[in-house]
């Protein structure tokens, strides 16, 4: 019997709006059996299908798989001309791939049950378009066998999570911690980056704790303790926290750069171009001067100096459009362990408001736009990424994050790209 959905999102809608924006932005691995599957269905009969192969062979050959192929226009072998999926069409949405039935929902478990993240990447997610999370359950508790024998989960709890290296805790007790930071993001009588900041001081804070035997009601009363004096010490305003330093703006566009980059489906920026292109706009992003390169091919006209000048608050719509996208990726725990490159819980929390500033610096480029209609484009941008660029799960970003949370950094790029 699969373990439980629970804690499905009340503030967020979603339904399918056949923008087929997915079916040119992904590359969708198959396992054998769904390559058969899919095989057994009779494409090869169709004249839409004539010398077209259906998978393509990936990965290093001691790990050799395939994934769905695409046309010369990017879109999924299986996409019509109407922009509906001919396998759906035709067998129903139980005939696609795991990958295409979940997306853009992102299932992490989490002990005893399963929370339900989802991808803003996806342009309906972004703007809260359809009915509520709550109606989905059913059709995603389908999936959940098939995933569950994928990833080898048992019918048990699951191991504790970890807080960091070295240091486990019982999942209760974890959910005590992201209630703590969930109450903090919902108080809107602050700015959405002050609450950021006064997040990044309780995770600091409690980063330099031992659990061991604080638990249970002696947790909840610690948080209370320490969130109940995070007003005070941490400034509202933001022009009165120190600007970042030169090398933590140069560690900062790194993580710009990756997030604003687009390699592959409409859109596509300077990849197009090859590898030395690609690398003299990783040396123009550390120099930070002039202009930005267009590693996204909807990145706008626009220069390092206009990323830093001040843009003021963001006005509330944006703002609500960002703090959902927050309170959601917290609620559901897609922001470390397996949904995020195996990241600790500390880790994968500063990763997740490590993309505030990059967000707010975002939408600086798109200053042309409506802030709201900016902040989705941002969005857009940066969760395509979140949780699923590998280079983002590499040592070199892993080690840069970890020199940026060391110098006080993340504070202090928040509050600057917030002015």
């Amino acid at each position: 019997m699969s373990l439980p959905i629970r804690g499905l999102p009340v503030l967020q809608n979603w339904d399918c709006q056949g923008c087929a924006h997915c079916c040119h932005e992904y590359e969708i691995t198959v396992t054998d059996e769904e390559r058969q599957r899919i095989l057994a269905q009779g494409w090869d009969q169709n004249p839409a299908f004539q010398g077209v192969p259906l998978f393509l062979r990936q990965g290093p050959w001691w790990a050799r798989g395939y994934r769905l192929n695409h046309r010369p226009d990017g879109a999924c072998v299986f996409l019509s001309p109407e922009g509906r999926c001919r396998i759906h069409e035709q067998f129903g949405a139980a005939a696609k791939p795991l990958a295409c039935r979940l997306y853009p929902f992102v299932l992490v478990p989490a002990g005893d049950h399963w929370r339900v993240g989802l991808r803003f990447a996806c342009p309906s997610a972004a703007r809260n378009q359809g009915k509520p999370l709550a109606q989905h359950q059913g059709e995603l508790s389908r999936s959940l066998p098939e995933l569950e024998r994928r990833h080898h989960l048992g019918p048990g709890p699951q191991p504790l999570p970890a807080l960091q290296p070295g240091q486990r805790m019982a999942w209760p007790d974890l959910w005590h911690l992201v209630q703590a930071f969930l109450s903090i993001l919902r108080d809107r009588q602050h700015s959405l980056e002050h609450r950021v900041r006064m997040c990044l001081a309780l995770a600091t804070l409690c980063r330099q704790a031992r659990f061991d035997k604080v638990k249970g009601g002696r947790l909840v009363e610690f948080l209370q303790l320490v969130t109940g004096s995070l007003e005070e010490e941490v400034p509202g305003n933001p022009a009165l926290v120190a600007p970042p330093s030169r090398m933590g703006r140069v560690f900062f566009r790194q993580f710009l750069a990756l997030f604003a980059r687009k390699d592959r489906g409409p859109g596509r920026g300077l990849a197009v171009q090859g590898r030395w292109a690609l690398l003299r706009a990783a040396y123009r992003f550390a120099r930070g001067r002039g202009p930005v390169p267009k590693v996204h091919g909807d990145l706008p006209d626009v220069t390092f100096e206009q990323l830093e000048e001040p843009a003021g608050p963001l006005p509330p719509k944006a703002q609500e459009i960002l703090e959902r996208y927050y309170l959601l990726k917290l609620a559901s725990l897609q922001f470390f362990g397996p949904t995020n490159f195996g990241m600790p819980f500390w880790e994968g929390l500063a990763a997740l408001f490590l993309t505030l500033p990059v967000l707010l610096a975002l939408l600086r480029a798109f200053r042309e736009l409506p802030r709201e209609e900016a902040a989705l484009r941002a969005l857009g941008m940066v969760d395509l990424h979140f949780g699923f660029n590998r280079l983002l799960g590499s040592r070199r970003q892993r080690l840069s994050l970890a020199i940026l949370l060391r110098w006080g950094e993340l504070e202090k790029l928040t509050a600057w790209y917030s002015r």
